[in-house]
């Protein structure tokens, strides 16, 4: 396991680019560098990044995918419908000196498993359903489906909807409460940063 600390990771983190035209509709912001160094240590503690085969749906400008690189993952895939945060990623990763492998992928996607393949685990900040009701539904379904171990951001509270939606497909193993800070991105913020409470939810899929 690589000897890397959370403060180090974050500070590394803090140097990711975010997107040149964030859409709104999309839900397009980055994750913060605290949030998601948070996230990708307690993942890596528990045994989930290190030597893994690690995917980042929805990775945007690449956060997530970075950070478990940089944390030992034996290989990170980003997926993302927008081919320009994709470009950002690549050139996000090449400045913090990691190999990371991307697919321009909407969810659902019908060969989302052919395509990426089986992986250990999932990491993701989906869409919360604020602009689109839903929109964090395909991204379980799809971390279920690659991969045992998944790791996501979601709105506080969300413990009881995540676990009824997943039924028999997965326990979720432990909730982390946490918060996001957006700072001004769209028309309709009116605060310079915007305090949003989170909780990183980790499901482990059953074997049925």
């Amino acid at each position: 396991m690589t000897g890397m600390r959370l403060k180090r990771l974050e500070m590394l983190l803090s140097r990711v680019k975010g997107f040149p035209s964030p859409s709104a509709r999309h839900e397009q912001y980055v994750t913060p560098p605290d949030l998601a160094a948070r996230l990708l240590f307690h993942a890596h503690m528990r045994g989930d990044i290190a030597g893994r085969r690690v995917c980042d749906l929805g990775c945007g400008t690449g956060i997530l995918a970075i950070g478990a690189a940089l944390l030992g993952a034996a290989e990170v895939i980003g997926v993302e419908r927008d081919p320009r945060a994709l470009q950002v990623a690549s050139e996000n990763g090449d400045e913090l000196g990691v190999s990371l492998r991307f697919f321009e992928l909407r969810l659902p996607h019908p060969d989302l498993i052919s395509l990426v393949g089986p992986c250990d685990t999932v990491v993701m900040n989906p869409p919360f359903g604020a602009q689109d009701p839903h929109a964090d539904r395909p991204f379980i379904d799809a971390a279920l489906a690659i991969a045992p171990a998944v790791y996501g951001i979601f709105n506080a509270g969300s413990r009881d909807f995540v676990k009824g939606y997943t039924g028999e497909r997965a326990e979720v193993e432990e909730v982390v409460g946490g918060t996001l800070s957006m700072r001004r991105t769209f028309s309709h913020h009116t605060k310079d940063v915007r305090e949003t409470p989170v909780e990183i939810i980790v499901l482990r899929r059953r074997m049925l």
